[in-house]
């Protein structure tokens, strides 16, 4: 069920740009351009070098230091235990009997997840805020005589415990009567008008493009493009997701990226002349991008592009086989050992991580999932605590800024000099140190550049290889058997333009 959910997202998914700023010269490309058009005249190297020096947005930024974030999704399908909802639900069924939004952000908070989207409308057309625009909402149920309102009390909880908020809207609507018209278009509007106002800073919208048929049988043309100028006036900090122009679905429900994750990825359906007038006149362009694709940054698939655009990877996956509470599913929540899994392949893959733990039907988060989470976050914790290359020395022979290496400041890096793409680091270590575990960040306000390196250690006089890697991105992680060594050597074997670390490490896992 939730699969076709995203197959439907998938069916119409594509990629957005708004206002994409031109330039005949990508070496004069200056920081937060999120997109660039390639000209027919660009040589394969000439693309290589633009794609190296696309960059986020200062929304995308903030959203890609946050690496943990949480989906709640809670809803009339808490109470008739579904997944989807039909819309025909009593609104009475709607009725928790502890609802407490400060206990879902202390248990996010806790297991160190900087940010909540709330499903503040699914598939089924009920609505978690008294809004004006339907009766199939909180009003109507019998939870807090109908004065409830679950949006202002999970904003109001994000505040207290200083997490960033966010709202997941349903573009299809089940219940609503207008849905298949172009009045529906009007409501979401409308709908989308109410969260955004209401409730203080919003830092995320969420769609997906499930399109069914409503109560009429009718299905929607959704007007995206009106819906993302609303929110980029009401909430211009917002990042908007996954059908929308920021952040992109990663392509699958498991919570694992891709080994190569490219931020940076083609429009290939759009002519320069098209993404030429967007840039002059703010019109939103969307060419087509396969989100499930196995590869979609490589070299071979920017080198036939119009443009190139700064799209990053958002992995969502829920700790629970369902996405709403099933108390069936109690003894089903994932081990924290999975969660740690799952955390290598998400944030550790150039990625965020978007977390579900659904709410039970006394609107608390259950017990199990509480637990398994804490002991997760302990995991990481433990296993990050120390960085075993603090105090090392470094050696770099066409490098510079070693001391950037390991100074704890995502803005500053080390770089190659001149124009190599190839670079050595040796690294010794204080002392022989017993580690598992590898960590890498690019400095992507400059762009995302690396395309391979090699991780070895000295054995004598002889470089063994510990690990390898391709993309970096915010951050890579990998693990590998343990090893015992006092001097590393790191390798950059390939890079689309001088590349750039921000930080490195290496860590041992804590069981």
């Amino acid at each position: 069920m939730i699969k076709t959910r995203y197959r439907c997202m998938m069916a119409m998914a594509s990629l957005i740009i708004v206002g994409s700023p031109l330039c005949a010269d990508a070496q004069r490309l200056k920081k937060n351009n999120p997109s660039i058009t390639i000209s027919p005249n660009d040589t394969e190297a000439d693309i290589i070098r633009k794609a190296a020096q696309v960059t986020p947005t200062n929304a995308q930024l903030r959203w890609q230091k946050l690496e943990l974030t949480a989906f709640i999704h809670f809803g009339i399908n808490t109470f008739t235990n579904r997944e989807w909802g039909d819309g025909k639900e009593d609104p009475k069924s709607f009725n928790p009997t502890a609802l407490d939004a400060r206990q879902w952000a202390r248990v996010c908070k806790e297991a160190g997840i900087k940010q909540i989207i709330l499903t503040a409308k699914h598939h089924d057309g009920f609505c978690l805020w008294p809004t004006k625009t339907t009766d199939h909402s909180v009003k109507s149920s019998p939870w807090k005589n109908g004065q409830g309102d679950v949006v202002k009390e999970l904003a109001a909880a994000c505040a207290a415990y200083g997490l960033g908020f966010g709202v997941y809207v349903s573009p299809w609507d089940r219940n609503s009567p207008s849905y298949g018209t172009a009045a529906y278009n009007d409501l979401f509007v409308k709908q989308l008008t109410e969260l955004l106002t209401q409730y203080g800073k919003i830092d995320e919208v969420w769609f997906d493009g499930a399109n069914g048929e409503g109560p009429n049988g009718k299905k929607q043309v959704y007007d995206f493009p009106r819906w993302y100028k609303v929110i980029r006036d009401l909430q211009p900090e917002a990042v908007i997701a996954v059908m929308g122009p920021d952040v992109r679905w990663v392509g699958t429900e498991s919570g694992y990226g891709r080994a190569t994750e490219w931020s940076v990825v083609p429009t290939t359906n759009t002519s320069q002349e098209q993404i030429a007038a967007g840039s002059q006149t703010n019109e939103i362009i969307k060419p087509e991008i396969d989100q499930m694709a196995a590869d979609i940054g490589s070299r071979e698939k920017i080198k036939g592009a119009t443009g190139l655009v700064w799209y990053p990877a958002e992995t969502d996956v829920s700790i629970r086989p369902g996405w709403f509470y099933h108390p069936e599913e109690d003894k089903q929540v994932k081990t924290p050992e999975k969660l740690l899994d799952i955390y290598f392949n998400s944030v550790g893959r150039n990625g965020v991580l978007l977390l579900n733990i659904p709410p039970d039907q006394r609107g608390l988060i259950h017990e199990n999932d509480e637990k398994n989470l804490q002991e997760w976050n302990r995991l990481i914790e433990s296993t990050f605590k120390t960085n075993l290359m603090k105090g090392a020395t470094f050696k770099s022979v066409n490098g510079k800024n070693t001391r950037a290496l390991n100074d704890a400041k995502f803005d500053s890096h080390w770089i190659t000099k001149g124009t190599d793409t190839t670079a050595s680091i040796e690294i010794h270590l204080q002392g022989p140190q017993t580690f598992d575990v590898f960590s890498i960040q690019e400095n992507i306000t400059v762009g995302q550049r690396i395309e391979a390196f090699v991780l070895e250690y000295q054995d004598g006089q002889e470089w063994k290889k510990i690990t390898e890697g391709t993309t970096v991105g915010f951050k890579r992680l990998l693990r590998f058997p343990v090893v015992q060594a006092e001097k590393l050597r790191l390798r950059i074997t390939s890079s689309r333009l001088n590349p750039t670390i921000a930080e490195m490490g290496i860590y041992k896992l804590v069981e």
